[in-house]
């Protein structure tokens, strides 16, 4: 399985494959033994199914978090044609050590993630090592209304753009919220993402929180409902699993209607 070179300027959603997670446990079960098959299998899967990057959670990391993501960004580079890669975890030092073996010819890392609370350094990490950011529009716990995610984006926006930051490298998390529980929020969510959109901004997200507690047949049918939902409200990017087929085929039918991609008879296929 061959990564194809993208067009980074391309306006098309960009998916981050969320599979590559230390909370399965195959997953950590490969990266504490440094086992490369689990992990290129995940890939091989996520690759194959159209994901634009892929999401490396290697948890916190504490013991040996450099050495862990500097082999698993080359692991990956060097055996899918330099995929971009979402360095998640709480280690800064990994992180750095990561985008310092990482190989940007498909797009720049990506830091996952900083908030306007006590993670706001990773978007000074970001900015010292020319990252894109996932930022949290919270600070330490969820916003109450968009009046505070807003006042968390502006905050975060001007930080990154005070350290000679580009917009466009800040992707801003409205934070999905789980429908059971917090359905009266999601408007709120959607509406916030309008806001970013309406300022130009990059936006990103765990779209599958949403669903999270539902059975198993409802979750596909939820997180495309909701992908094509918040994507006609100008989200540019999720954090999904691209082995769920329909909704993969939402997003890439969001796209021919956004007028992202040209329409073709084979669209699915490409």
């Amino acid at each position: 399985m061959t990564y194809k070179q993208r067009n980074v300027e391309s306006k098309k959603f960009v998916t981050i494959g969320e599979r590559i997670h230390c909370i399965s446990p195959v997953i950590r079960e490969a990266m504490a033994t440094f086992n490369p098959d689990p992990i290129l299998e995940r890939a091989a899967q996520q690759i194959k199914a159209g994901a634009t990057y892929l999401d490396v959670n290697i948890g916190p990391a504490e013991s040996n978090g450099p050495e862990l993501m500097t082999w698993a960004v080359k692991l990956l580079q060097e055996n899918f044609n330099n995929v971009p890669l979402a360095l998640d975890t709480a280690n800064k030092k990994a992180i750095e050590a990561g985008i310092r073996v990482y190989n940007r010819t498909n797009g720049k890392p990506i830091v996952n993630s900083a908030d306007a609370g006590s993670r706001i350094s990773n978007i000074d990490l970001a900015a010292a090592n020319d990252a894109i950011v996932i930022a949290l529009c919270s600070a330490d716990g969820i916003a109450k209304d968009n009046d505070e995610r807003m006042h968390h984006c502006h905050t975060m926006l001007d930080r990154g753009m005070a350290l000679g930051m580009e917009a466009e490298d800040l992707w801003f998390d409205p934070l999905f919220l789980v429908v059971k529980g917090m359905q009266d929020k999601q408007m709120d969510v959607l509406n916030a993402i309008k806001l970013f959109s309406d300022e130009g901004l990059k936006s990103t997200g765990g779209l599958s929180n949403n669903s999270n507690g539902a059975p198993k047949t409802l979750r596909p049918i939820m997180d495309s409902a909701l992908v094509a939902m918040a994507m006609m409200q100008g989200l540019t990017s999720a954090i999904v699993n691209p082995n769920d087929l329909r909704l993969m085929e939402t997003i890439k039918s969001c796209d021919i209607f956004k007028n992202n991609e040209l329409y073709s008879d084979s669209y699915l296929e490409i």
